[in-house]
């Protein structure tokens, strides 16, 4: 057979089209190398068992452990009959229940003594955890009797596979089984002098290893090599993506002394931090040479982020092009558009690019602009007149086109499509360059395999002026007193002069007429307000068996505005209104006329309101860790200090909890991402969409493997340096090809 196709052999030539279609459909595997590449996720040997104690519940699970009692029982009037077997492992007991016909088998097979694999869904029967009718593999060797069984598997490691109810994992084991020589053929992706100077060993040994280990030591020399396999091939693809950006042309944008940026620096009313400085200072140099930018921005909530990249639009603008800004809703760019034209007063208000007065011109586009503000806008886009525009989506329709785009910059990136990018970025005559910005910190790690085709910037560093936020969790069902109090404190906030947030997941009742979040359910609940995942929210790690109805902003509000907050100007605003509603209320809440805004995380990014100084969060376990911090962040945006409330009725032990309490403990984003990161699966951090590498990462743990994505990535760099079309390392370009399929090239292409 053709080594390079060895391992790409449909599964249905190796196993038989029935046990193929349900591996395709159950697993996503195709092919033999799909199947090697589908590692055990632990290993039971004997004493060393899965503790029964700690099954997670409604999870299908596999076990291994020993029959302790088997005894049939009958019921209706012994018109029925069914078999319970209890099962331990030293440590904890779980039973098994199989009823009516289905009973013969296991009586005959599960006798005291005998030792098998089972698998099942958990469930609770009489306060006790059960599998009910579980399938079952018993640990014994052809010919051998039960009584021989313990003898046949001691001191064996028995590889548990991810597996689903159709597909048990020694069915899985035994299809691994039949393809397992192939291993011998797999082409080795990582060049020979790189795997001898780290002291890894060759693929098909670590293909054997991982899946039929003979001790332990197997599985962490396997692990090793398959992590760096995982970690090179991704960091090369990127690497060849960095390589190329730096061989595409690009007009060099140098702004002109004494021209609008020193104009606007000129009038700015404070001091820019160091960390502004230093970082508007290292897009200035890669905007100066002749190939695109590309570098991502991320900081803090509140650290100044808009004002680097206005001051970069504004050298782009002072060098004879054009800057757009894309930002992911309406009201976001409707925000960047008034805080901006704000910032620069006159310097907004002007005619043709580099006019003598040094003023530009700043448009804004959205989709929902009436027909001749449209028409305007794209005039002045077309011609030049505007240097700067903001929009939303509206921007990378066809019809939308600039007289010199140079400098793209993308809000809030995660909430774009790769297409949606590219777009933009293909209006320029040249490419533009690209500045993408991002308020939620990212662990390194996550930077360099994320976004590993950009350079990265840090600002970690808040402006002066800005007020501490303490943040609490108001435990509404174990203290309800508690919630009554939060409402007091935003009253008293409101009596000091100040204004407050109330933020929900969801929005109301008519959530399932065309709901831009997920349904989760179609009433709300009175009294507290009423719950679910929220406009573009985040889902928290599924950790709570909990089916609440969600709280809802309408809820919420009307029974504030007759309840705890009588008295008080409450609005609402939510993604759903029509935008010259959501653009009036924004406005009379920044002015001051709305006490108390109750939103959905609408308001979870841009919005700057500095005499806001409190927010209730309800429901805050329907978020993830990065949103609540994300949330949090606008209030504390002027002198007075903030206040931020956790309304969670979750109980004190739960991993929810646990979560709201971390968020209280630090304002740090950083820290917060790691504990975010920590308490997800990794494809939900990387977003397949978004990454286009998930299905690529499956030894990897991007938060724990740090040292070897930096190792790969400078190896990487290094490879591609010396032969960027990787001429002389087939069995790298076999694997970069087997990496980018169709999905995946065209992230790293548009990334």
């Amino acid at each position: 057979m053709d080594l390079v196709h060895a391992l790409q052999e449909p599964l249905k030539n190796a196993l038989g089209q029935a046990t193929a279609k349900v591996m395709a459909e159950h697993l996503g595997l195709h092919t033999v190398g799909d199947l090697l590449h589908h590692y055990p996720r632990r290993y039971a040997e004997r004493g060393e068992l899965t503790r029964l104690s700690d099954l997670p519940l409604d999870e299908h699970v596999t076990v291994v452990a020993q029959v302790a009692t088997a005894r049939v029982l009958r019921f209706n009037g012994g018109s029925g009959q069914r078999l319970e077997v209890t099962i331990t492992d030293g440590s904890g007991q779980l039973q098994l229940v199989f009823f009516g016909r289905g009973i013969h088998k296991p009586h005959k097979d599960l006798l005291p003594g005998t030792r098998a694999m089972f698998a099942g869904k958990v469930s609770v029967f009489n306060r006790k955890m059960q599998l009910a009718h579980p399938a079952y593999e018993l640990l014994r060797g052809d010919g051998e009797s039960a009584a021989d069984a313990v003898d046949s598997w001691a001191g064996a490691l028995i590889p548990i596979y991810p597996a689903t109810a159709k597909l048990e994992s020694w069915k899985i084991a035994k299809s691994v089984d039949a393809v397992l020589p192939s291993a011998q053929e797999a082409l080795d992706p990582l060049p020979p002098a790189l795997r001898e100077g780290r002291g890894l060993i060759p693929l098909p040994e670590a293909l054997l290893k991982i899946h039929r280990p003979h001790a332990k030591a197997d599985i962490a020399t396997a692990r090793d090599r398959l992590k760096w396999d995982e970690a090179f091939v991704l960091q090369v693809a990127l690497a060849r993506r960095r390589f190329a950006d730096a061989q595409l042309p690009a007009v060099a944008r140098r702004p002109r002394p004494d021209g609008l940026l020193d104009a606007f620096d000129a009038k700015l009313p404070f001091t820019l931090t160091d960390g502004q400085r230093a970082v508007s200072k290292e897009i200035f140099d890669d905007l100066a040479t002749e190939h695109p930018m590309h570098r991502l921005l991320q900081g803090e909530v509140g650290s100044g982020k808009t004002m680097v990249a206005l001051r970069a639009m504004l050298a782009v603008v002072d060098a004879g092009g054009q800057a757009a800004m894309l930002a992911p809703t309406e009201v976001l760019a409707q925000q960047h558009h008034r805080s901006i034209t704000e910032m620069m007063g006159e310097l907004a208000e002007g005619g043709m690019l580099g006019g003598a007065e040094h003023a530009t011109k700043v448009t804004l586009l959205t989709g929902s602009m009436g027909t001749a503000a449209r028409r305007q806008a794209l005039l002045d886009l077309v011609t030049g007149e505007a240097g700067i525009v903001i929009g939303t989506h509206a921007l990378i329709e066809d019809k939308v086109q600039f007289h010199d785009l140079g400098l793209v910059v993308v809000d809030e990136q995660h909430r774009f499509g790769v297409e949606q990018r590219d777009a933009l970025r293909g209006k320029g005559k040249q490419p533009p360059h690209l500045l993408v910005m991002t308020a939620t910190p990212i662990p390194r790690t996550v930077a360099m395999t994320v976004f590993g085709d950009l350079e990265t910037s840090v600002l970690d560093q808040l402006p002066a002026g800005r007020s501490p936020i303490s943040t609490h969790v108001v435990p509404s069902q174990d203290k309800p007193h508690f919630l009554a109090r939060a409402w007091e404190r935003v009253r008293e906030e409101v009596e000091n002069g100040h204004q407050a947030y109330v933020v929900c997941p969801r929005i109301g009742d008519l959530d399932d007429e065309g709901a831009e979040e997920p349904k989760k359910t179609k009433k709300g609940k009175k009294a507290q307000g009423a719950k679910g995942a929220g406009e573009n929210a985040e889902e928290p790690p599924a950790d709570d068996a909990d089916k609440r109805p969600p709280l809802a902003v309408l809820d919420v509000a009307e029974e504030l505005a007759h309840g705890p907050l009588r008295g008080l100007g409450v609005e609402v605003l939510h993604g759903r209104m029509q935008p010259d509603d959501k653009d009036a209320v924004m406005r009379r809440f920044a002015a001051g006329e709305t006490h108390v805004l109750v939103a959905t995380t609408v308001i979870e990014v841009g919005v700057n309101v500095p005499n806001a100084t409190a927010m209730v969060i309800m429901d805050a376990d329907r978020f993830g860790v990065s949103q609540l911090h994300q949330l949090r962040g606008r209030v504390g945006r002027g002198s007075a200090p903030g206040l931020c409330l956790l309304v969670t009725d979750m109980p004190e032990a739960s991993p929810a909890r646990a979560r709201l309490n971390a968020v209280a403990a630090t304002l740090d984003g950083f820290e917060l991402s790691r504990v975010d990161l920590e308490q997800r699966r990794e494809g939900d951090v990387l977003g397949q969409a978004q990454s286009g590498v998930r299905s690529s990462l499956r030894m990897l743990a991007v938060i724990d493997d740090e040292e070897i994505i930096a190792a790969a990535r400078e190896e990487a760099t290094a490879v591609v340096s010396r032969d960027p079309d990787l001429e002389h390392l087939p069995e790298l370009r076999t694997a970069l090809d087997a990496l980018l399929d169709a999905e995946r090239e065209q992230y790293l292409d548009k990334g």
